[in-house]
């Protein structure tokens, strides 16, 4: 195993049964070398309950890692680890996994689900043997598995990939160089500008006429030796000459010409080593396993070094005017258009991957023109009120804006915003004496009267000593990309823009790359013998069966065989219709009459009923028209009144309002606190519909919200014929539990918000259709989820084990009374740099919560990574070819991609799952970073392709598969719970991080209800 920083090896303090089998060591090392682990094989007759001193820490680490055992601690390089044969006992041998009374106090199960988990049931429910034992399941790996073959099943065909083959010639010097840059700059553009100066000034005298490949940051590339082996030198950098006008508020555009300042930098060079392309070759032959990340990170600089000069650069995107026409997109914003370039190692060699992209820039127009469109006025405002300063300020803050009132042209970051206008605001003059306002000293200095002397200032330069600039007098400087979130017209403008079917899009990248020309780069082509294809990638597909969907066998179809990715529910019934006996409605629109709203809740009941579910004649109370300013009070009467309905009824007595149907408010932005209020506070399942919807009373509609509310109460809408009759490799021949995962983040530019992770996880099995979720807030953009599995120690209570993977186990459990000896996790958020700490850190966690159940419990686990933020895309051989592509002319559903463009050693896949709507189809990218039940490549993308026919909410496939799909509604979900906290500790802590940068405290999310929890809420 290649050699990482910050390994895993021989610790000083041991934890978690650290003198015995089964445990893992822990510790900081330098480089990681393989583990052999010990074969550890459990009793074959566990106990129920684990004795507390199998859990209880211990202080031997040592002797644990001697012995596969567990211990943390301080080390220096560690061995790499090999697969161990970690094997559980028979399973017919294993008691239930229900922990002990003391146990499962301390999980995050609620007191209710504590108490249902009674020593009567730990006795009763026993495991019944599989047919065949399990084989060994190792508790340990950190290397990703190696490709198991390639797919056979499905009808071949061929499809274009976006990817460009990129050939490297084996015969230059290539040579690395460390080089630092005195004063240094943050600004990766200005440090590419003054080495690009750096090689017109010492290029022929110095640099022996050597074109170098720059990163922007610390590395330097060249294909030949300079000469010399450390070398200083001194740079002069004007900066551009820039227009600019002073004072004409009228004028967007500033028009003249002046000078700006000289700066002089040192710039240092040193050798660092020689590089080849042996390493790159052996890899992409595949014989050797470590990826030559150096060579490769090399061969992307030089691609990218000629573009980051002539280009706009936004992370692998490259953004010019010359790109294509730029836009409007609303409120003092515009796209503009660029490509996006990543070199990638692939099973064909090496891959360029290219791809159309837009983004969002802020209009190069004067601060007051961009105030009138941010705020939608027709004309520049005379003054702010205090909640529009607020938003002009978070919207403006660290942008630059250029003023040339005086002899230079200057430009400025922007820190805030006045409290005062600019005519209030006052300072003293450099004689120390005289006190004036800033639109006077303008007017004196500069002879220029301000027309909006009664707005704010813009604040620059240090939050100790602020400069102020009038508004009027400031141009947002070009090339700055908008960071913050888009609203709806916006993304809708940016969408029509740049939504293109698939023949336009294939003929746009292949315009790119010809206006590219990395032929006639003489850094790519001459100095480093590096040859792009001009055409597209053939890649071999194979397209997948669709599976056949089941409903309830009343219905005059019992079972679909979907088309083109999609089906529908005529003549069809939900395979298990949920029962509610107690709903209402309650409507918040003005503009929807009581009738209607009456009239719109009895035609959906009424398709609920047809559609095989049973549902009450009558509301519970009667439906109302309510009041938008006073949500919270209306639902809090809702509930009040029809719980003492409930009361009275010997029938329902003890129970909730199953179903609460609610009509949002004209205007928006109600949604989040009613799932907040009904799901934390009430316990209320709730069906939200917008008005307009109402008004249509389309049939069509209702069949799609009736398929939401049977989840959300419990039933069940299709599943998979071949599930039911248990014909699902790995999944229905022993019983398994699937996952999945997502962490969103807040959104661009929120630097208060926590991150919320989001796990769920199928109640039923062999169906497996029904997917009870948890959420957990956890640290500002920490991607690795902190709450799958802890341990802690309490003095009352002693050790305490709680985490979401733990308490859905013990749900599992309950809901099919048995255990799962298969656990497959469809983790979704991931990119490729985080691939090793994912590994490292959840894996982990999921076998800690097994074993904190019983002792011993090592089901083998299967971890897959859900990508859809990628740029590969795939268009049809044929555009002509009717049978090779959908209605909307993309690649048909099904097909599979695992040659060609995939890893060249590890085990990966795109599926293209779905039917396109619009656009250009964007498959899924699974890559399988660990897999104890050695899934056959057909194995797992059969499954994969099969249960996205599974998506609760509509009758279609989709673009992901769906345990992924329901973690990021829940975890989409749960940020509504905290909106209202995230927004006043952002206010609160705005004045500080201005100067001193402190991490915001982690928001709690409150707890879900526990009848809300137990169904599929967030669908």
């Amino acid at each position: 195993m290649s050699s990482r920083g910050g390994g895993r090896g021989q610790g000083g303090r041991g934890r978690d049964g650290g003198g015995g089998d089964g445990g893992r060591g822990r510790g900081r090392g330098g480089a990681v070398a393989p583990m052999h682990q010990a074969s550890v094989r459990p009793p074959a007759a566990a106990p129920i309950i684990p004795p507390q001193a199998a859990v209880a820490s211990s202080s031997s680490s040592v002797a644990a890692v001697a012995s596969g055992g567990r211990g943390r601690g301080r080390g220096g390089a560690v061995a790499p680890m090999q697969q161990a044969s970690v094997r559980p006992p028979p399973p017919s041998a294993v008691a239930p996994i229900i922990p002990s009374q003391a146990a499962v106090a301390t999980s995050s199960s609620s007191a209710a689900a504590v108490a249902s988990l009674s020593y009567n049931l730990q006795n009763k429910l026993t495991v019944g043997a599989p047919t065949q034992p399990l084989p060994p399941a190792s508790s340990k790996a950190i290397r990703t598995p190696a490709r198991p073959g390639y797919g056979n099943v499905g009808r071949k065909c061929l499809i274009k990939a976006n990817h460009f083959l990129v050939n490297v010639a084996n015969d230059r010097n290539l040579n690395h160089y460390d080089v630092k840059i005195n004063p240094e700059v943050p600004s990766k553009t200005i440090n590419r500008l003054i080495i690009e100066q750096l090689g017109t000034q010492y290029g022929a005298s110095h640099l022996g006429d050597l074109k170098v490949a720059y990163d922007g940051r610390n590395n330097i590339y060249t294909a030949g030796e300079l000469p010399f082996q450390s070398r200083d030198f001194e740079v002069r950098l004007q900066d551009k000459a820039v227009n600019s006008q002073p004072a004409a508020a009228s004028s967007s555009k500033p028009s003249s010409s002046k000078p700006r300042r000289e700066r002089i930098f040192t710039v240092t060079i040193m050798f660092v080593a020689k590089l080849d392309t042996y390493g790159l070759n052996e890899f992409l032959a595949r014989r050797q396993t470590e990826i030559p990340h150096e060579t490769i990170h090399l061969l992307d600089v030089v691609l990218r070094t000629t573009p980051s000069l002539k280009y706009t650069v936004v992370g692998r995107s490259f953004f010019d005017l010359s790109l294509g026409e730029k836009g409007p997109l609303g409120n003092g914003m515009e796209y503009w258009r660029g490509y996006y370039q990543s070199l990638r190692p692939t099973q064909m060699g090496l891959s360029l991957n290219i791809d159309t992209s837009a983004r969002a820039f802020y209009e190069e127009i004067l601060v007051t023109d961009f105030v009138k469109k941010y705020l939608n006025l027709r004309e520049v405002p005379r003054t702010l009120s205090d909640q529009d300063r607020v938003k002009v300020k978070r919207v403006l803050k660290s942008l630059k804006v250029e003023i040339s009132h005086g002899k230079n042209a200057r430009t400025y970051k922007i820190i805030g915003l006045s409290d005062q206008p600019v005519s209030e605001i006052m300072f003293t003059l450099d004689d120390k004496k005289t006190q004036t306002s800033v639109a006077q000293y303008f007017q004196d200095k500069y002879k220029i009267k301000l027309e909006y002397e009664h707005l704010p200032a813009l604040q620059v330069g240090s939050s100790s000593k602020p400069i102020s600039l009038p508004m009027e007098l400031c141009t947002i400087a070009e090339k700055q990309r908008y960071t913050r979130k888009l609203n709806e017209t916006q993304v809708t403008n940016l969408l029509k823009a740049t939504c293109q079917r698939p023949d336009k899009r294939e003929e746009n990248i292949q315009n790119m790359v010809r206006g590219i020309n990395f032929g006639g780069d003489k850094l790519v082509n001459e100095s480093f013998g590096i040859e792009v294809s001009k055409s597209l990638a053939m890649v071999e597909a194979r397209v997948l069966n669709p599976p056949q969907v089941k409903y309830h066998s009343s219905g005059r179809e019992s079972t679909v065989n979907p088309r083109f990715g999609s089906w529908n529910m005529i003549d069809k019934k939900m395979y298990k219709g949920a029962k509610i006996d107690s709903w209402t409605c309650v409507c918040f629109s003005s503009r929807t009459r009581i009738e209607l709203a009456e009239e719109f809740c009895y035609r959906l009941m009424q398709m609920c009923c047809a559609k095989g579910m049973v549902v009450a004649n009558a509301p519970i109370i009667p439906i109302r028209v309510a009041q938008p300013r006073n949500i919270v009070g209306t639902l809090g009467e809702i509930h009040r009144q029809s719980s003492a309905q409930l009361q009275q009824r010997a029938d329902l007595k003890d129970k909730h309002l199953q179903l609460l149907i609610v009509i949002l408010p004209d205007v928006s932005g109600a949604y989040g606190r009613i799932k907040k209020v009904c799901e934390t506070e009430l316990g209320i399942i709730s069906q939200c519909c917008l008005p307009k919807q109402v008004q249509k009373l389309n049939d069509q509609y209702f069949e799609n919200v009736a398929l939401k509310i049977n989840v959300k109460t419990g039933g069940i809408n299709s599943v998979l014929t071949d599930a039911v009759q248990k014909r699902i490799p790995y999944l229905t021949d022993r019983p398994t539990i699937v996952f999945g995962a997502d962490v969103t983040h807040p959104q661009p530019g929120e630097d208060s918000g926590p991150s919320i992770a989001a796990v769920v996880a199928s109640m039923n099995w062999p169906d497996v259709s029904k997917y009870q979720g948890l959420v957990s807030s956890q640290n500002h953009r920490e991607e690795i989820i902190e709450n799958l599995y802890k341990r802690t120690e309490d003095a009352q209570r002693g050790i305490v084990h709680s985490g979401m993977i733990r308490e859905l186990l013990i749900a599992f459990y309950q809901s099919t009374e048995q255990k799962p000896h298969r656990i497959i996790f469809y983790r979704d958020g991931v990119s490729d740099g985080q691939f090793s700490q994912v590994l490292l850190h959840e894996v982990s966690a999921i076998r800690e919560a097994c074993q904190s159940l019983q002792s011993g419990y090592l089901p083998r686990i299967t971890f897959i990574v859900v990508q859809k933020r990628h740029h590969t895309r795939f268009f049809p051989a044929d555009h002509n070819d009717n049978s090779s592509k959908d209605k909307s002319g993309n690649i048909l559903p099904g097909t599979v991609v695992d040659t060609s463009i995939c890893h060249p050693i590890e085990f990966d896949f795109y599926l293209n799952s779905h039917a396109g709507i619009q656009g250009t189809s964007r498959p899924a990218h699974y890559h399988v970073l660990y897999d104890e039940n050695q899934f056959t490549a057909d194995a797992m993308q059969s499954l994969t392709n099969s249960l996205c026919y599974t998506y609760a909410r509509c009758t279609r496939s989709v673009s992901i598969v769906p345990p992924a799909y329901y973690a990021h509604l829940a975890a989409f979900r749960a940020r509504y719970y905290i909106e209202e906290e995230v927004s006043d500790l952002a206010s609160n802590a705005g004045g500080a991080r201005d100067t001193v940068e402190r991490p915001a405290p982690v928001v709690r999310l409150p707890a879900v209800k526990e009848n809300v929890k137990n169904q599929m809420f967030y669908c």
